[in-house]
């Protein structure tokens, strides 16, 4: 073999072996030298370059700090102030409703048509309160009327009145029942208003659960500190304010009662 062909022979098989090294990372089927096309084969221009840094750095400043997500978390917290507030006094309402209820199925010594509401009466085998079979109204201070809806239900309604521990005893006039409301005697008068004392408390113990409810959640939702104290103190406003209501109703029965 002449010293020609030998040279010649050595650069195609260095210039094979640079190929294969400088296109690795394409596919195999570019590995081959028959395959091999120059024109196939992208080179990144400093435009793409340029355009891969660009995404980069939009992708950084598109990015949420840790601030961010701190903002993002109180204004959170802040928002659900208004409906923890607005719970409660929904709560403290639904005690003093229960309060005034309660109170108006006490006798007095005064008529009142809500005497009657608690009263519960039982005809053809169903159990419903009196207020809803029959009309309760007010003759005097002292007599009240009960006009059933259906006349055939006068005589269950009268043994409901009867057996019920107001001391009632209603008479029939063929349409409707006539009560009078005896006075209250000095003992019955104690025990109403230990009643009421006791309904009282009752009512205060609820609306303060309600409280300490909203504060617990206040405190378990995470607040910054100026937060949780304004809305603290929002709270505990509401609670004065429920605790006096219940406190001015029971005083009006109480003296009601006494002077009966």
């Amino acid at each position: 073999m002449s010293l020609r062909r030998l040279l010649t022979r050595h650069r195609t098989s260095l210039s094979l072996l640079l190929q294969s090294r400088n296109l690795s990372h394409i596919s195999p089927s570019y590995h081959h030298p028959s395959r091999f096309n120059p024109s196939s084969v992208a080179i990144p221009t400093s435009s793409s370059t340029h355009f891969l840094n660009d995404r980069r750095r939009g992708f950084a400043k598109g990015r949420k700090s840790k601030d961010d997500d701190a903002a993002s978390a109180t204004q959170v917290v802040e928002d659900i102030g208004p409906v923890i507030k607005s719970t409660a006094s929904s709560q403290m309402e639904a005690a003093l409703e229960a309060l005034s209820r309660e109170l108006m199925k006490l006798r007095t010594g005064r008529a009142s048509t809500g005497m009657l509401d608690h009263i519960i009466v039982e005809t053809s085998g169903v159990k419903m309160n009196l207020n809803r079979i029959a009309m309760v109204t007010i003759i005097d201070s002292k007599t009240l009327s009960i006009m059933p809806y259906d006349p055939e239900t006068i005589k269950e309604i009268e043994k409901a009145i009867v057996s019920s521990p107001l001391g009632l005893n209603p008479k029939s006039d063929g349409q409707r029942l006539i009560a009078a409301v005896p006075p209250l005697t000095k003992e019955h008068m104690q025990a109403m208003c230990k009643v009421v004392a006791k309904s009282s408390e009752d009512v205060k113990q609820s609306v303060r659960r309600a409280r300490q409810k909203a504060l617990d959640t206040i405190k378990k939702a995470g607040y910054p500190k100026d937060s949780a104290k304004k809305f603290e103190k929002e709270i505990d406003e509401l609670t004065k304010k429920f605790v006096k209501s219940a406190e001015d109703m029971c005083k009006a029965k109480e003296k009601e009662i006494s002077s009966a």
